[in-house]
């Protein structure tokens, strides 16, 4: 398991430009590799930035977009048009602003009334764009963006929950008491066979719970960021000052 690559920066901006540089150069690579780049967005403050730079120039005429696919790593149980979805946010920041074809965009219908069904249908959508079966073993992503809330959770995995444990499904619903509310959520298993995980994290709310997730014992449950440990892929922690300022080293 490779270690995990810390990357230290001056503010959430800076944050944001180093992810955006990171995205076009991982997207460029897939392409040429192997003729498309497989994304699976994150929800929160710092990616909507760096979606909005990715739709600026120089990345907006750098990236081939019809060769990009679109996937979200989580949603919560809201309407595509609600002002907390995670697809209207990347739709604002960047889809709306890009040449993609509607077809390479892959959302979670989280809004679904069964949410298994929801979460089943989206690990089936995946498997059908990757090729493979959808019971068999998760492919690939090229990128899983991630961030991390003050209480250590990524994606919609949150502490004490029951998708923390989850072995085998790709995605799954995951009630989230602090909210009372259900989420739709990929799960450790897909997320740890991404060719690369990004975590970007800013800000001074997040210092306690970072140095835990780097630095302190494994706890899991507590801690849901320290699930994600690629198998064979890159872990880059793209981090803020105001975020670094407990870790040790």
């Amino acid at each position: 398991m490779p270690a995990p690559v810390i990357r230290q920066f001056a503010d959430a901006e800076q944050v944001s430009r180093a992810a955006a540089e990171d995205v076009a150069r991982l997207a460029r690579e897939a392409v040429v590799a192997r003729g498309r780049f497989t994304i699976a967005m994150a929800g929160g403050s710092t990616p909507r930035r760096m979606y909005e730079l990715l739709a600026e120039p120089p990345f907006h005429d750098q990236l081939d977009w019809s060769k990009i696919e679109f996937f979200w790593g989580d949603e919560r149980s809201v309407p595509p048009d609600h002002k907390d979805s995670n697809f209207r946010m990347a739709k604002l920041a960047l889809l709306d602003k890009v040449p993609v074809p509607a077809a390479s965009i892959h959302r979670i219908e989280a809004e679904r009334a069964d949410r298994d069904a929801a979460a089943r249908d989206y690990q089936a959508q995946i498997a059908r764009v990757f090729g493979v079966a959808a019971t068999g073993e998760p492919p690939a992503f090229d990128l899983v963006l991630a961030g991390m809330g003050p209480d250590a959770h990524t994606l919609s995995l949150f502490p004490g929950t029951i998708a923390l444990t989850e072995t085998s499904h790709w995605v799954v619903p995951n009630y989230v008491d602090k909210f009372t509310t259900y989420r739709v959520t990929m799960t450790a298993p897909i997320v740890n066979r991404a060719r690369c995980v990004m975590f970007l994290v800013a800000g001074p709310d997040k210092a306690a719970p970072l140095a835990e997730v780097l630095e302190g014992p494994l706890d899991t449950v507590r801690l849901p960021s320290q699930l994600v440990r690629p198998a064979t892929g890159e872990l880059l922690w793209l981090i803020d000052q105001a975020a670094a300022a407990r870790l040790k080293h």
